[in-house]
């Protein structure tokens, strides 16, 4: 499984931005995509989940923020709304097939005045 992560950037306090990850390959088997952000020094946080059935589990940042959706098996979205600087981070795609974690290459998303 490959992931191609995009949509990061700069943008002010307030802001939104869109994060899209498109999966190839083997992709039959997916089981659930999901949002993770790391920080210099930190240890790789939870920001969302998507589930294959349709569940969705937002980490305690995200909520009420941000959102999760899968248009289809191959491509999940991010909406973060009202950004603030403590959102900075290096976002990544991630997807579990048959007990195997994949991860993308990451969309650096930097919130800044």
């Amino acid at each position: 499984v490959q992931l191609q992560a995009s949509g990061g950037g700069l943008v002010q306090p307030g802001g939104s931005l869109r994060l899209t990850c498109v999966a190839s390959g083997s992709i039959l088997g997916i089981n659930r995509m999901g949002w993770y952000r790391q920080v210099p020094g930190k240890q790789r946080e939870l920001v969302a989940i998507a589930t294959r059935d349709g569940g969705i589990r937002m980490a305690g940042p995200a909520e009420g923020r941000f959102s999760i959706s899968r248009d289809n098996a191959t491509t999940l979205y991010l909406q973060m709304n009202n950004l603030n600087t403590e959102d900075t981070a290096v976002y990544f795609c991630n997807a579990y097939r048959y007990g195997q974690d994949y991860w993308g290459q990451g969309t650096l998303v930097t919130v800044s005045s």
